[in-house]
């Protein structure tokens, strides 16, 4: 490939979410979210920059297409993935945090919260939902 040559846009599947090959670090998140499809792009970068600013030095990596966002070495407390109509936030220990996070899962202690086009979410909320889920014991993936 010539040095000049645009790299392939990253492939969306099902509902839109990107195509991302794992990788670990702020360049495959940056990535992921840069190829985010209409308004999603714009909602992943304000998730992640609510994040940073809520857990400094946050790990983070993508894997099996979702950015995940960690607080110590070895484990995760959040991912995202575009869902066709929203944007959806995975909480891993979601049951733990007050409030819960309004959606529930198939997983016993996992929560989720989605995010839509035209309803604006309440960051705050979802501030203080960060900084609890980090502060909890990790989950191994």
């Amino acid at each position: 490939m010539d040095d000049r040559t645009e790299p392939a846009k990253p492939r969306l599947l099902a509902g839109g979410n990107p195509q991302i090959p794992k990788g670990y670090g702020n360049r495959p998140v940056q990535t992921y979210i840069a190829a985010m499809p209409g308004w999603k792009q714009a909602v992943g970068r304000q998730i992640d920059q609510l994040i940073e600013q809520a857990v400094p030095n946050v790990r983070k990596a993508v894997k099996w297409n979702s950015p995940f966002y960690g607080a110590d070495d070895d484990g995760w407390f959040l991912n995202f993935h575009c869902i066709a109509r929203y944007i959806k936030v995975a909480f891993f220990r979601g049951t733990s945090l007050e409030p819960m996070p309004p959606v529930a899962s198939k997983h016993k202690e996992v929560r989720y919260f989605h995010i839509y086009e035209n309803e604006p979410f309440d960051t705050e909320q979802f501030v203080d939902w960060v900084k609890q889920a980090a502060k909890l014991p990790s989950v191994k993936m």
